[in-house]
């Protein structure tokens, strides 16, 4: 397919880009499809691209040809999609990335109410790993086109900037060495141009460009339920209501789907799903 012929895609916000099948065969191959599986997808879809095609029909094409030869590979691939599937309240997400922090070491306390120079402050994710103390605020979207601002960094800063001015005295309980900033889209690049300047990390999709959510989601095993192909939408909204946020969680507790009067042959493709998906 030349440069004349290529097709102009949709995005989610409305804007149009050339269709870029490199771009796809990456994104399948970062989810753990095989050189094979990768260039099959890509040549499919390629070859019956029609102009004015939307990145979520192509999505959803390539999630139904992974889902059909290797459903842990679909589930990575439809990650950030799982994560908006929390919603509408940011809670669950919180108790997600409470897991993913725990996953990684860290000691992890959430909604922990820290006192202030001025006033008290409910910090989202208080965490301590090795005498480092960590304190980060959680910013949940439902629209995969919003993007964390600069007046959410600044409101973070601002609400740091009044713990670490606690006398010491009143805080050393649960001192702060670092504030971040963690969301489940991304940030404009005022809010990282901010951010760099006032001393919060930042972490969302994708950024940092190494180290960012989903790339420690995957380095930890730790998966939203949201991601398994083999659940359905009011399974999954279930569960998250019983407080089941992970596919570990899920298999430490596979009762929970009995519970749903899930079969018990369901029970075993979920469990399983769920384990390959962790194993990855």
């Amino acid at each position: 397919m030349n440069a004349r012929s290529t097709p102009v895609i949709v995005k989610a916000d409305g804007t149009v880009e050339a269709f870029d099948p490199a771009k796809l065969e990456s994104s399948l191959r970062r989810a753990g499809a095989g050189d094979a599986t990768a260039k099959r997808i890509r040549t499919t879809i390629e070859a019956s691209m029609v102009k004015g095609a939307s990145t979520k029909e192509i999505y959803t094409r390539a999630f139904a040809m992974l889902r059909h030869e290797a459903r842990p590979v679909a589930a990575r691939y439809s990650l950030r999609r799982a994560l908006f599937e929390f919603g509408p309240s940011g809670h669950p997400f919180e108790d997600f990335v409470a897991e993913l922090f725990k996953a990684e070491g860290w000691n992890v306390e959430w909604r922990k109410m820290i006192g202030g120079k001025c006033i008290s402050h409910e910090v989202d994710i208080y965490a301590t790993r090795n005498g480092e103390y960590l304190g980060a605020e959680l910013k949940y979207h439902n629209d995969p086109n919003y993007k964390t601002d600069v007046k959410v960094a600044l409101y973070v800063k601002a609400r740091f900037d009044d713990i670490w001015q606690c006398d010491p005295k009143v805080n050393n309980k649960c001192p702060v060495d670092h504030g971040m900033l963690i969301t489940n889209t991304k940030f404009t690049s005022q809010a990282v141009e901010y951010a760099r300047c006032a001393g919060i990390e930042l972490l969302g999709w994708s950024y940092p460009l190494e180290g960012n959510l989903y790339d420690r989601i995957v380095a930890a095993g730790i998966y939203p339920i949201t991601a398994l192909t083999s659940l359905r939408k009011a399974e999954k909204r279930m569960l998250i209501d019983a407080g089941i946020v992970t596919c570990n969680q899920l298999k430490d507790r596979r009762d929970e789907l009995r519970k749903l009067s899930v079969t018990p042959e369901r029970v075993g493709v979920i469990v399983t799903e769920s384990e390959n998906l962790c194993a990855q």
